[in-house]
């Protein structure tokens, strides 16, 4: 019977949320409970988020997921093996696998069918990943943001942990690699504005606007982070998931200007700007970390949001050709040189037959969204 409870504590998010609250004292950014944003979260009540949950579930528009096979460079080993340093690639969502210095960096890593923690439910992946994951190289090591189920996948890290060197995440999203089995040696844990040196490589964790959990009870238990690479003359942002605050600013101050900047544009909406930017936030975003390339991620694979599922790029694209802005947007699988950007090819547009009602230069002089503050919906939600 004690194991029983256990196991049932354990799955509801119990166990979770008091090693939070026992291994993080230490950290500005914890209340002595759970850890919290800059700017607080206004008390959201029960009945709005029912709300957004019954819309999600009931009311789905139309064109959230392509009709079409996607686009998708497929990449094998020896194809990575002999790219040279400063490549990067798309694999999609937030994970992206980095080549510096001979070796290879992954974000976020979901291989995962589904972001969701059932097998059969939840949002399903709209194209394979460019390569498999057991035929990924060795990697130097995983960087992590956060530990929703889009960005951080279980089996998928589990699978990687006999070949990566290092997992390098915020406060308590270790733990939860540790609890999976992961050898601690490998983990190392970072709040903001700490970071290390690896092979002559930098990282450090950096400021985001987000919230954490992957059940029920166990809300903000671990921090969230975006993170900065710095590679020489080389530095890259990456935004983790976030909405907008003036931490980019901070950031831009500290440790920019970026060559690239790689900031989420997707899953968005009006009812949750304190937890995704709108595209129009993104290229601020871009703006205040003092971005050379603005490359957008955390779309085009998994429906997360009532928005169409390219939505995302074709705004972002005018917004950010009014601000004379360089972007990029390669496919998935297609290879990104980090030193010189390309523009890419508008590759979506090849699934979608038209592009209608999106007058992109309308929207790029639309007034940016009112900040109304509402909850992003999403596992373990608390007031941060």
């Amino acid at each position: 019977m004690t194991s029983l409870i256990g196991s049932i504590r354990h799955a509801l998010g119990f166990t979770a949320a008091r090693r939070g609250r026992e291994r993080s004292p230490g950290s500005a950014q914890h209340d002595g409970e759970r850890f919290r944003n800059v700017k607080p979260r206004p008390v959201e009540g029960f009945a709005k988020t029912l709300s957004i949950a019954w819309n999600v579930l009931v009311n789905k528009p139309s064109g959230t997921v392509p009709t079409g096979a996607l686009p998708v460079d497929t990449l094998t080993r020896a194809q990575l093996e002999a790219a040279p340093d400063r490549s990067l690639y798309r694999l999609g969502h937030s994970t992206l696998l980095l080549k510096l210095r001979g070796q290879f960096w992954l974000t976020d890593p979901v291989f995962a069918e589904r972001a969701s923690p059932f097998r059969r439910l939840g949002p399903k992946r709209f194209h394979a990943p460019p390569i498999a994951l057991a035929d990924l190289p060795p990697l130097a090591g995983v960087i992590l943001s956060h530990d929703h189920y889009d960005h951080l996948d279980r089996e998928t890290v589990l699978a990687l942990a006999a070949t990566t060197k290092v997992f390098l995440t915020p406060l308590g999203v270790g733990d939860r690699l540790i609890e999976w089995g992961i050898d601690a040696r490998k983990v190392r844990q970072f709040d903001w504005w700490q970071g290390v040196e690896m092979d002559g490589i930098a990282f450090t964790a950096t400021p985001a606007q987000h919230f954490s959990g992957r059940s029920l009870f166990d809300g903000n238990s671990t921090l969230w982070a975006s993170w900065v690479i710095v590679d020489d003359d080389l530095r890259v942002f990456f935004s983790g998931d976030t909405g907008y605050f003036d931490g980019f600013k901070t950031i831009g101050e500290r440790l920019g200007p970026f060559d690239v900047t790689l900031v989420e544009t997707g899953a968005y909406d009006k009812l949750w700007p304190y937890v995704h930017m709108q595209p129009d936030d993104t290229v601020q975003a871009h703006a205040d970390l003092r971005g050379r390339w603005l490359v957008p991620i955390h779309n085009g694979t998994f429906d997360l949001a009532m928005h169409r599922w390219y939505e995302p790029f074709e705004r972002v694209i005018g917004l950010a050709a009014v601000r004379g802005i360089a972007l990029s947007t390669p496919r998935m699988g297609e290879r990104l040189d980090l030193a010189a950007p390309h523009r890419g090819e508008r590759w979506w547009r090849k699934v979608v037959e038209v592009v209608d009602a999106l007058d992109v230069a309308e929207v790029a002089d639309a007034p940016k969204t009112p900040r109304r503050w509402f909850s992003c919906r999403g596992a373990g939600q608390a007031n941060s």
